[in-house]
């Protein structure tokens, strides 16, 4: 009986400790209900000849019946082993297509059962898109017709969407080139019951380096599961026909041979004039505990009939040093508008940023034709950052960057002469928003390739126009010659309005464009417009799904000692700035690192735009009778040491900005709380311990131990060994003895962020269960990853963070408040 009576306790204890632990989903409070009920606002995407706007409808969060299908986490890809396409894909449910001529819209007939479509991709001419289709079995290939209205499927191709390119269109724009699955594929591998013998890894002689990647290969079976799943042969398909022709090697009689041999796709990439294709292979064995990215590979160039005509071999990217790159040719692609021309760059410094070097880069070109010698285009005195290449084949910019200072570099070169040293554009500080230049506008040309517009010698750039007041983002065209700028188009104070593409830049009364345009009391909409010209033609007609009272804003200016810096300002609908009255505040933190303490003080972003509210958004907590501060926390410093004064401009900042507000009597600094998510979570559990402003924190799937990311985390360079005091200090999890203050944690149990595991938030909680008189809550959720997705998820994060604040901020009585510091 004494043992019946042991038995009937523990079980009895189980289920209370059960009905404990595992929770029902609960719901957000009422005031937020509304923003769940309408749909996201629609993706645009403009077709290449400018006819069309394609507008294509998502969802606003997605089912968790399909969070909770079987994945493989395999060399950092997550895949659908049932359709072999990849884990839980972003879809869109509804295609509609207006046309810019007349304005008429149309919507798409979808086909029968569930609509789960990859975003569309325009065929080099415009006249055609295609895209994905996720179905539970299977992924395939669908075709629209603008002209006739249609969207139909390609019959009979299975594509392989598990890893690299699904599908690219060749430049007739009447077939594409996808990645298929081998119809010679047998059944997947299966594991054997027992273990053939352990697990053994070796060092080499050489560094090997490496942040921390999640679904890492582990042992040989993994190794199968993933060539299984991931390799793929090319096949060419007549969208109109429907006819396959597999790639194939031609025989001594040049009639096709046998198919080549499955392989894993890094890349490809057809040539402008459709003739060759850049492939990049994966080879095995596949290293262990890397990303895809990190394995041995070769770069070919491939005829259609699969024949190399050139080749590189790629070591695995274990003994890149940090911070560095590859020792051997990298970043290989297609000039756009040369013959089928192979660029490459070179490191000069063996890819070590260590080592002293008047150049470290140097950018290679070689025509894909039989006796043809490659040529040096430039030397680069610091790393190969981008090019961009003009549709004028004598016009390029080549964009360097220098890590040292957080300088990008843009040289003008003239492809076609390289014997010309046409100097440097731009010397840009990448963080300096108020003097960036702009980004240059693109066309897609007609083999389907993208190269920077150029008209008469002048380029268009696309920029935010940063301001104290807010961005005002412009349209500018640019004399490569002498420097010259001429302004097209500039947003005004009244609203928030950006260039998205332009439709003719040769135009009879002027550059025509399309605008996206919203304020804070207008939804967004797409517009037509012409250079110097104040009049918007409509475009869509997007109306605001929920049509709630919209919160105020503005932008907050504080001082943290001599820097000025600011924040936005979020407060309840109805409240009044000119008698304000204090309210309960939370600041949502982010920590962001910057070179120069000027930088930090820029204003980003634009007060004066619509407010759209996605996810578990801390301004919901407005609607709760909240302010929020909007807080980027900066972090000024030089180099690899900025973080080694992490902590105290960190608390700096907070205590600051929160000072401001008390000021300014709108909050009551007797009850304020802060949140954060992934370094901002990380941040906030750092205020907790090292500030005593605050009264209760919410750490959204965050890092609190930073030893166990050695190879160095966000901006941080050095590893745990070169900067071990720094890892420590930055390390909350070994300040818990300090934290005092209420702590909700809150993660994705799939958390698929290296940095961000899932055992980061358990150990911390654990740790502060060990600590007296810490209150403390863990809150997992099921089948969410670094960012949640799913409605159930999303209501129930909002609801234990508005109950927590509640609790212990908000319900608090008021306490006087201390002096304000600060500006």
């Amino acid at each position: 009986m004494m043992i019946a009576r042991i038995v009937i306790f523990n079980l009895v204890f189980a289920c209370v400790w059960f009905a404990r632990g595992q929770a029902e989903y609960q719901q957000a409070p009422e005031s937020i209900q509304p923003f769940f009920k309408g749909r996201p606002m629609p993706r645009v995407s403009m077709s290449p000849n400018g006819e069309y706007l394609l507008i294509v409808q998502g969802v606003r969060f997605q089912r968790i019946e399909d969070l909770s299908r079987p994945y493989l986490g395999l060399a950092g890809v997550r895949i659908d082993p049932v359709n072999n396409g990849p884990a839980h894909p972003v879809y869109y449910t509804e295609f509609r297509l207006l046309r810019m001529s007349d304005g008429r819209e149309d919507k798409l007939p979808m086909p029968g059962g569930r609509s789960r479509f990859s975003l569309p991709v325009w065929s080099p001419d415009g006249s055609r898109f295609a895209c994905l289709r996720y179905q539970n079995d299977q992924v395939e290939i669908w075709v629209g017709n603008p002209a006739r209205r249609t969207l139909s499927q390609v019959r009979n191709v299975r594509i392989n969407a598990a890893f690299g390119r699904p599908f690219q269109w060749m430049p007739d724009g009447k077939s594409l080139l996808c990645q298929v699955i081998s119809s010679r594929r047998g059944k997947p591998p299966s594991r054997g019951r027992l273990a053939l013998g352990p697990l053994i890894q070796d060092t080499r002689p050489d560094k090997a380096p490496h942040r921390d990647s999640t679904d890492g290969l582990e042992n040989d079976f993994d190794r199968e599961l993933f060539l299984y799943y991931c390799q793929a042969e090319l096949e060419r398909v007549d969208v109109d026909t429907g006819k396959r022709t597999r790639l194939r090697k031609l025989n001594r009689s040049h009639a096709p041979g046998e198919s080549l041999k499955p392989t894993i796709f890094f890349n490809y990439d057809i040539s402008p004039e459709g003739r060759h294709i850049l492939v990049e292979r994966l080879h095995p064995p596949f290293t262990l505990h890397v990303p895809a990215g990190m394995f041995a590979r070769s770069v070919e160039v491939w005829t259609l009939t699969a024949d190399v005509k050139s080749a590189t071999a790629l070591p695995s990217a274990e003994t890149i040093p940090l911070g560095g790159v590859q020792s051997r040719p990298r970043a290989h692609h297609w000039r756009p508008t040369a013959p089928d021309t192979l660029v490459w760059i070179e490191a000069l410094d063996n890819g070590d940023p260590s080592k002293p070097a008047e150049f470290r880069d140097r950018i290679v070109l070689l025509p894909i034709e039989q006796g043809s010698k490659q040529s040096e285009l430039m030397r680069l005195p610091h790393r190969y950052s981008k090019i961009y290449w003009g549709e004028d084949p004598s016009v390029a910019l080549v964009r360097e960057y220098n890590s040292s200072d957080n300088q990008h570099r843009v040289w003008r070169v003239n492809p076609e002469d390289k014997t010309r040293e046409l100097g440097k554009v731009w010397d840009i500080a990448v963080q300096d928003r108020y003097n960036h230049p702009g980004f240059p506008m693109m066309r897609q040309l007609k083999s389907g390739k993208r190269a920077m517009r150029v008209v008469d010698g002048k380029i268009f750039l696309n920029g935010w126009g940063a301001s104290e007041d807010g961005d005002h983002p412009f349209l500018k065209r640019f004399d490569l010659e002498t420097g010259t700028e001429e302004v097209l188009f500039e947003c005004g104070d009244k609203g928030f309005e950006a260039v998205v593409g332009i439709l003719n830049d040769r135009g009879e009364k002027g550059v025509e464009f399309v605008t996206h345009y919203e304020s804070s009391g207008v939804y967004p909409n797409f517009y037509r417009r012409t250079e110097n010209d104040e009049a918007r033609q409509q475009l869509t007609r997007f109306k605001d799904p929920v049509k709630a009272l919209r919160v105020r804003k503005q932008v907050l200016t504080y001082f943290r000692g001599e820097d000025k810096l600011s924040c936005m300002l979020y407060l309840p609908p109805g409240y009044d700035l000119e008698n304000p009255i204090p309210l309960p505040t939370i600041l949502w933190v982010y920590p962001r690192e910057y070179t120069r303490g000027s930088d930090a003080g820029q204003v980003a972003g634009n007060p004066r735009r619509f407010d759209r509210f996605t996810g578990a958004d801390p301004r919901f907590l407005t609607l709760e009778g909240y302010a929020v501060l909007d807080l980027k926390l900066p972090v000024v410093g030089g180099g690899e040491t900025a973080n080694d004064q992490f902590i105290a401009q960190i608390v700096a900042s907070a205590e600051a900005a929160i000072a401001k507000a008390g000021q300014m009597g709108v909050a009551d600094l007797g009850r304020v709380g802060l949140g954060g998510h992934s370094y901002g979570a990380f941040a906030t559990v750092t205020l907790l311990a090292h500030s005593d402003v605050f009264q209760a924190g919410v750490a959204l799937s965050g890092a609190y131990n930073r030893t166990l990311t050695p190879f160095g985390f966000q901006n941080e360079r050095r590893t745990l060994w070169d900067a071990a005091e720094t890892y420590r200090k930055m390390s909350p999890f070994f300040d818990v003895p300090k934290i005092r203050e209420p702590l909700l944690l809150i993660h994705g149990e799939e958390d698929n962020n290296a940095a961000t595991l899932p055992m980061q938030s358990r150990r911390l909680f654990q740790a502060i269960k060990g600590q007296e008189g810490t209150k403390a809550r863990l809150v997992m959720l099921p089948h969410e990853a670094h960012l949640y997705r799913t409605r159930e998820s999303i209501e129930h994060v909002l609801h234990e963070m508005v109950g927590w604040f509640n609790e212990h901020v908000k319900d608090r009585k008021p306490q006087p408040s201390p002096p304000a510091a600060g500006g």
